[in-house]
């Protein structure tokens, strides 16, 4: 199976399964990310417990894309540690930026490593990276 076609299914596998794309109720932290050029807007929410990233969802609208990113992110970083979480959300936004991340970091990412391309499409990065950013934001206040 080539690269493009795995890329495309679990892009559409990830924007129709709409199990992060939920609501939580009374959430800790929560953050509005705004994509004027595309009109994709989330509401990012987290749950925290101690040092620990217990829950985590988003609500609004996106394109596939986005919502597939945002998915994907919420995949990997519920029941992490919050540096844990930080230190993924970083390595993504680095590799979305082009920015060099070890092959072992990039494994760690798992499914969102397959939207590596994407920052050759500069009009998608605000799309892969909105949900991204909110969580960063997120976390650098805790």
């Amino acid at each position: 199976m080539d690269l493009d076609k795995i890329y495309t299914e679990v892009i559409m596998d990830h924007n129709k399964s709409g199990h992060n794309k939920r609501e939580l109720e009374n959430p800790d932290y929560t953050e509005r990310g705004h994509n004027p050029n595309c009109g994709d807007d989330f509401t990012i929410q987290l749950k925290i417990e101690g040092n620990k990233i217990v829950d985590g969802g988003f609500v609004g609208v996106g394109c596939a894309i986005s919502t597939a990113s945002a998915s994907i992110l919420f995949d990997l970083i519920i029941g992490r540690d919050i540096e844990d979480g930080k230190r993924i959300v970083d390595n993504f936004l680095k590799m979305i930026k082009q920015e060099k991340i070890s092959e072992d970091d990039k494994e760690e990412l798992e499914d969102a490593g397959l939207l590596e391309n994407i920052s050759n499409m500069p009009g998608r990065v605000k799309c892969a990276t909105l949900a991204w950013n909110g969580v960063k934001v997120i976390l650098e206040k805790l």
